[in-house]
């Protein structure tokens, strides 16, 4: 079976259900994306990863299995999304150390969120892109800011070049906030740990950029 190697598109949550986040992969040689849905601490781990500029002050999960890997000369080589059962991805994590070669079962989330930090390239087989593969279509939503960027939301997707976005719903009454406040406001949110809030923000500081 041949292999399709995807991107990251995007990330965000879902305004009907509480809790359930969207992860968007697209294939990198064609125009179909993969949604799959994640846990909370998962989006907010990839997020991390996605957003250089959001550092939390202490190591997160996968931050921690990257450290010790390094220090044990563990290297990831890729991720495979490899079986689709009832709706749920099953991936395979290769990696090597001393020249031998292993292959280790993971959640889809915790697989592309240490593909992230370890730069390993995401591929899926055809047959699952075949399967769970879609097109999305441009959404007519009207844009409160003149140069904003499109939503890519759980329940409405919406297709945007080739930016990665983190979008997060209302905006909490951040547009209020000068940015000096909003700075203020994402360091102190880094601090506390609080990375959904922290990504909120981030999108507010970068919309007005």
């Amino acid at each position: 079976m041949s292999l399709v190697r995807l991107k990251i598109k995007g990330i965000s949550y879902s305004q009907t259900q509480n809790g359930a986040y969207a992860l968007i992969l697209n294939e990198v040689e064609g125009d179909r994306k993969l949604p799959i849905v994640i846990g909370a601490f998962e989006a907010q781990s990839i997020a991390i990863a996605l957003e250089k500029e959001i550092k939390p002050p202490r190591p997160l999960t996968h931050d921690l299995f990257k450290n010790f890997s390094d220090r044990f000369d563990i290297v990831i080589k890729q991720v495979i999304i490899h079986k689709l059962v009832d709706g749920v991805f099953y991936s395979s994590i290769i990696c090597e150390r001393d020249g031998i070669e292993e292959i280790i079962d993971a959640r889809t989330s915790d697989a592309i969120a240490l593909a992230l930090r370890f730069n390993a390239p995401i591929f899926t087989y055809k047959t699952i892109l075949d399967k769970a593969g879609i097109f999305l279509k441009f959404s007519s939503k009207e844009k409160d800011q003149k140069d904003s960027d499109d939503s890519i939301m759980v329940d409405e997707i919406l297709q945007e070049g080739e930016t990665i976005e983190i979008e997060s719903g209302a905006s909490d009454g951040y547009t209020e906030l000068t940015i000096d406040e909003l700075e203020a406001e994402l360091k102190k949110a880094v601090t506390n740990e609080d990375y959904e809030k922290a990504a909120k923000l981030r999108d507010e500081i970068s919309k007005r950029n």
